[in-house]
Order: C-alpha cells, then sequence, then structure tokens
C-alpha cells in the first residue's frame, strides 16, 4: 500500500473509491463530501473564481453547515478553495504563470522520481502502477472521463511515492493538488486525451524495462506537453 495516499485515491491493490464500484455509506461523510466537492471543482461545476454558497451546496448534498465547513477547510487546505473574509470559500483562480511555474516544477519533480522509482520499487510495486495503467485504460476506452483522469493522477502519485523520497512525495502532492481542476482540462478534447494515453503507455514501457533515464525523459515530456493542452483554456 502506498503511504500517504488520500482517501479518494485507493492504494495499488485496491479498486478505486468511486460510486459504481464502493457504497457511500462505507465512506466517513467528511470523505464523501471533501470528494463530491472536489469532483464538482475539477468537473467545472464549480467555476474558478466563483464563490460557494453554503447554502445551496448544503442543501444540495443534503448535509448541514458544519460537515459542509469542515470540507471546505480541508479543501482550501489543498489549495482548490480560497477562504475569504467576508465572503467565504472562494474556488481558487489560477493565473497563466501560475500554471505554467507549477508545472515546469511538477516536470523536475516527476522526472526526478522516475529516476528513483526504477532503482527503488519493488517488483510487486512496479505491477501495482501497471494495474493502475491497465485500469486507466479501461475508462479511457469507455470515455469516462473523470475516472479516467483519477487513474492517470493515481500513477503519476505512485510513481513518486515509490520513489523512497517522503519529501519529494509531500512536495508532489502539494503542487498536484493545486493543479487538479487544470490538469482536468487538458484532456477535454479526445486528440489531447489520446495524446496523453500515448504517453502513458511510453511510461509504463519505460517502467518495465527499468529504465530510469528513459522514464524520466517521457514524464518530463509529459508535464510539458500538460502545459500545451491546457494552456488556451486559461
Amino acid at each position: 500500500m502506498i503511504a500517504g495516499v488520500r482517501a479518494e485515491e485507493p492504494a495499488l491493490n485496491e479498486q478505486p473509491t468511486t460510486r459504481s464500484v464502493e457504497p457511500v455509506q462505507r465512506r466517513t461523510l467528511h470523505d464523501e463530501v471533501v470528494g463530491r466537492i472536489r469532483d464538482m471543482i475539477i468537473e467545472g461545476t464549480l467555476q474558478p473564481g466563483a464563490r460557494v454558497h453554503e447554502g445551496q451546496l448544503g442543501e444540495a448534498l443534503g448535509i448541514s453547515r458544519t460537515p459542509l465547513r469542515e470540507a471546505l477547510k480541508y479543501l482550501a487546505s489543498e489549495g482548490l478553495l480560497d477562504l475569504v473574509a467576508g465572503r467565504g470559500a472562494v474556488v481558487r483562480r489560477l493565473s497563466p504563470k501560475d500554471v505554467h511555474d507549477m508545472l515546469v516544477v511538477l516536470s523536475a519533480m516527476e522526472a526526478l522520481a522516475g529516476r528513483l522509482v526504477c532503482a527503488n520499487a519493488s517488483d510487486a510495486e512496479i505491477a501495482g502502477i501497471r494495474a493502475l495503467h491497465d485500469r486507466m485504460m479501461e475508462f479511457y476506452e469507455k470515455r469516462q472521463r473523470l475516472d479516467y483522469y483519477k487513474y492517470n493522477q493515481m500513477i503519476h502519485t505512485a510513481i513518486v511515492e515509490l520513489s523512497g523520497n517522503a519529501f519529494l512525495a509531500s512536495t508532489h502532492a502539494s503542487a498536484q493538488a493545486r493543479l487538479k481542476r487544470i490538469r482536468f482540462l487538458g484532456n477535454a478534447a479526445p486528440e489531447k486525451c489520446d495524446a496523453a494515453v500515448a504517453e502513458h503507455k511510453a511510461m509504463m514501457e519505460a517502467l518495465d524495462r527499468r529504465d530510469g533515464d528513459a522514464l524520466a525523459a517521457v514524464l518530463s515530456h509529459h508535464l510539458d506537453e500538460t502545459w500545451e493542452r491546457v494552456k488556451d483554456s486559461l
């Protein structure tokens, strides 16, 4: 099991926590509310710069303000919301420069992680990443965009977490959390999604060979191309 994986992200040998796989009642209320609101931000139901109307959202989710406010605080800690005095929670808006700067840093971190994971991960852990990739491909073939996206991000998280460098993993998680909506935009058009999938296949080929330099190169290229895929949407 990967240490530090968020509640909504299953460990490598588990199935995802989605409505079609695991009943809601097996999750805590906090996890469920955080997951629902996070998905609303990722999919754009809550737009960047929009104020979260607690009364309306709480009514829509069927919850009181206490668990809602706790969820909003948690999402603010992830960088998806800003808590503004007099306005409450506002969906964070990132400038193009913010996004580009973060992707540059992610590119460098994931390139380093690619070399480390090839050197440090066990065969079973690499097989676990392969299992995530295969599951992602199932959602890609079915055009289930949100589930595809979640598995895509789990693969990046797994590579970094299995690098064996805890500080790298925690720093990467902080940056990646802020880019959830942006990276979802990167697979909006079929041709963009197809290109990203091709890059993920190349990642897996390099990882299966334990070719750290090749994996570092394809991860860096993948993040560079992510900017090209999202910049016109910002």
